[in-house]
């Protein structure tokens, strides 16, 4: 069997943790030099990987951006964007959304009972894989090693850092720090509640910290497989 994808979380938050606010527009924490960075990150891996709450809130496409770093994987004998992964335990997905336009690898993992009406609604180049009642973080990463995702970016949204986390599946996080507050308590925080190897007995390992601009990048080991010159290290 394939050893796990090694994984990176990446987030941004308010300087008092939190995801967004309560508004109906989208609350920006990252800046250029930040996204240039995670453009770069993206080039490094074989898949993203975001929750099905994240492509219905933000759209995101999930691709390299820049053209070098695209050439660079062609010339690498590599697709010019890492797959894109997703799982629901619903159907709700718009089949329009920008996660699943383009070229490149899609791949939406689901529940048994919604897989034959994904698979009827969703682009025909879409790979729908059933997992079981209740896709979980640990099978889905079994899966990817299979498929020869050796390098996963996990890009959101909360309940999924929350279920890697909890799994013990994290091996690398890199937290983004916008420089305000949002200050309202019914907004989304970075993690749900429960019980995460990280607290106040154990402590993650700080390996970096990189001022971007007006932001902060703080870089953790998770795990033992940490890997300075992985897909989260260099990235200029």
């Amino acid at each position: 069997m394939a050893e796990r994808p090694y994984t990176l979380l990446s987030w941004a938050m308010s300087l008092d943790g939190y995801l967004d606010d309560t508004t109906d527009q989208r609350l920006v924490l990252s800046n250029a030099e930040d996204l240039e960075r995670v453009d770069a990150v993206r080039a490094r891996s074989d898949a993203v990987l975001v929750g099905a709450a994240t492509i219905r809130a933000d759209d995101p496409r999930l691709v390299v951006r820049r053209r070098p770093l695209r050439a660079r994987r062609a010339a690498a004998g590599l697709p010019e964007s890492p797959a894109r992964v997703t799982l629901t335990r619903g159907t709700d997905l718009d089949p329009s959304a920008r996660f699943f336009t383009g070229e490149g690898r899609k791949l939406v993992y689901c529940t048994a009972a919604a897989a034959a009406t994904l698979r009827r609604r969703l682009p025909g180049d879409v790979t729908v894989v059933a997992a079981g009642d209740t896709p979980t973080m640990d099978g889905v990463s079994r899966h990817l090693a299979e498929c020869g995702v050796k390098r996963l970016l996990v890009e959101g949204g909360r309940q999924v850092h929350t279920q890697f986390l909890a799994d013990g599946l994290a091996d690398e996080l890199h937290a983004v720090v916008a420089p305000f507050f949002v200050a309202d308590s019914r907004a989304p925080r970075v993690v749900a509640d429960g019980l995460l190897p990280w607290n106040r007995d154990r402590r993650a390992h700080l390996v970096e910290v990189r001022p971007l601009g007006d932001v902060v990048l703080l870089r953790y080991a998770l795990s033992r497989r940490f890997d300075p010159d992985g897909p989260g290290g260099a990235t200029r």
